[in-house]
């Protein structure tokens, strides 16, 4: 156990405190389990090392990676129980998915040892209401996205700008302090802003990684799939990079991969899950229920400025972006006169000379457009709708 504590203090040393994510402070870390998910790269590691550096003490505190060599002769069980037996409280398990059999043994670690916190971190595919043991009722899940614009403005030029809600940013009360033109930022944002490793000499490079990471290991790992498959899986999503946002057709991309409709549906989702895609649903009855997929984008414009190798499309950039920043907090649903849907308001997302006649017949309606620096009337800055969490 002693080397798990030397990397655990090398890990504390290295971590970069100035800046929370916007989930620090949604989390309840009065918790006895819970689980921080997203996709790779967004900075749960960061935020668990974070947390351990600011309110525990390495008396009590153990953080572990799931794929240390450690686990490959020890159980993620019998760490915890040795811990909690000389004094442990708290333990935090980063990459949690990457230990077979973890869902059994958080379980047993919930039930069999009553005194200790359990934190673990885990790829969003990760589903822990399914598995070899339910964990829904033990361990809320958190998700965490990547970075909003405003949380970019944080880290990359310390620029610190409140957090506003739609209804703020509806009556114009966006406001950047000390930034006199946004756009440059803006345009910095969407290439290179979504991921906190984003100002790396390597950045397109590591993100490159991280797609086909997500799309060969994580969800043919999660889902019990062969290697065979996660090479479909990285194929569906090079036809998805040319066509996004495109309304799929199920039986055509099955097709051009070999596999059933079916197969692609659950690909999609999968992808979706992992922050490769993202699906846009119509607005369907009942609580939590699922529309049908009306348009398949790429997850965020980080992604789409990767894999379309300078080809973008700026009006596939500028949905994409809002699509992206606004389903956190939000349930975004298709329109059926415009672009999209938010409980009851119309958006019609566009350039600086879009017009007012998509959202003619709408009983509230806003033009969201990008190239402009303030809003006006029903006119949202694009940008803008970046500064909401």
């Amino acid at each position: 156990m002693e080397r798990l504590y030397e990397y655990m203090n090398r890990q504390l040393k290295s971590v970069n405190d100035e800046f929370h994510r916007y989930m620090y402070d949604k989390i309840n870390w009065g918790n006895r389990m819970l689980g921080l998910v997203g996709p790779r790269g967004v900075g749960k590691t960061t935020l668990f090392l974070q947390r351990i550096k600011e309110h525990h003490s390495t008396a009590d505190t153990l953080y572990v990676s799931a794929e240390h060599m450690y686990f490959a002769n020890h159980s993620l069980y019998g760490l915890a129980e040795e811990f909690f037996k000389n004094g442990g409280k708290y333990l935090f398990i980063d990459e949690v998915h990457k230990y077979e059999g973890w869902s059994r043994e958080l379980k047993l670690m919930y039930d069999s040892l009553p005194g200790l916190h359990v934190y673990f971190t885990g790829s969003s595919v990760l589903d822990i209401e399914k598995g070899e043991a339910d964990l829904s009722r033990r361990a809320p899940k958190y998700l965490m996205q990547g970075m909003s614009f405003r949380e970019y403005l944080a880290v990359r030029h310390g620029v610190h700008a409140p957090c506003l809600s739609l209804a703020d940013i509806l009556a114009h009360k966006e406001e950047i302090p000390g930034v006199e033109h946004p756009l440059p930022l803006f345009k910095d944002y969407l290439r290179c802003g979504y991921y906190p490793f984003g100002d790396d000499e390597q950045f397109d490079i590591e993100l490159g990684q991280v797609i086909t990471r997500t799309l060969e290991v994580d969800i043919p790992q999660f889902a019990g799939m062969t290697a065979a498959t996660g090479r479909k899986l990285k194929r569906l999503m090079a036809i998805v990079s040319t066509l996004a946002p495109f309304k799929p057709n199920m039986t055509s991309l099955g097709s051009q991969i070999q596999v059933s409709r079916n197969n692609v549906e659950d690909y999609l989702l999968y992808m979706e899950k992992a922050g490769m895609v993202a699906q846009l649903r119509t607005n369907a009855g009942g609580l939590g229920a699922l529309g049908k997929t009306e348009k398949v984008y790429l997850d965020n414009t980080n992604i789409l400025y990767n894999l379309s190798e300078g080809s973008e499309d700026i009006g596939n950039v500028r949905e994409t972006f809002f699509f992206n920043q606004m389903r956190v907090g939000h349930k975004v649903t298709a329109s059926k006169i415009s672009d999209f849907e938010i409980d009851g308001l119309t958006f019609e997302v566009g350039g600086k000379n879009k017009g007012q006649n998509q959202i003619a017949e709408a009983k509230h309606g806003y033009v969201v457009k990008d190239d402009i620096e303030f809003s006006y009337g029903n006119v949202i800055a694009l940008w803008a709708l970046g500064l909401m969490y």
